[in-house]
């Protein structure tokens, strides 16, 4: 199986761009964006904000998912809260298993602006230019309603994690 990755670089540079495309759209409270190496830095972003009002969450999404750096040939974006690291695929999923509903947390936007390059759009459609596609916008974020009473996130600081991976260095190495 082929998957294509992006060079690091793109992703660090589409990923500044993101957060900045964001903020200029008056999304308050991003605290960081990142668009994955996995997918050419365009199919999987994630953003962190730290949630201000209901719907919050909701509105950074859709914002990153139709600004210009977002827009062209996505596929899915995950809004997350500031305790998670955004750069880190394994705590994003995290989040969206913990912390998302399917039947309520995912939008999904149809007709969205794509490319010819896109590898799920039928040929059939692109012979007559119908290069659009589909995003899922998922709010996996804690929420709004009851955020003060989510339950406590059981998992180590990066201190407690640090001393823990040193202290039993020879068991994890063996």
């Amino acid at each position: 199986m082929l998957i294509a990755q992006s060079p690091r670089h793109r992703a660090v540079v589409r990923s500044a761009l993101l957060r900045e495309n964001i903020e200029k759209a008056g999304v308050p409270a991003v605290t960081a964006a990142w668009a994955y190496e996995v997918g050419s830095a365009r199919l999987l972003l994630a953003v962190a904000i730290k949630q201000r009002y209901p719907g919050h969450a909701k509105q950074a999404g859709h914002i990153a998912t139709m600004c210009h750096v977002g827009a062209y040939c996505g596929r899915y974006t995950i809004l997350v809260d500031d305790d998670i690291d955004v750069s880190n695929l394994e705590e994003v999923i995290w989040a969206m298993l913990t912390r998302s509903d399917p039947a309520t947390s995912i939008d999904i936007i149809r007709n969205a602006w794509s490319t010819p390059l896109d590898p799920r759009i039928e040929p059939e459609r692109k012979a007559v230019g119908d290069n659009s596609n589909s995003r899922a916008v998922i709010d996996a974020c804690r929420p709004w309603h009851w955020r003060d009473r989510s339950p406590a996130v059981n998992a180590p600081t990066p201190e407690e994690r640090s001393i823990g991976l040193t202290r039993f260095a020879q068991l994890l190495n063996s």
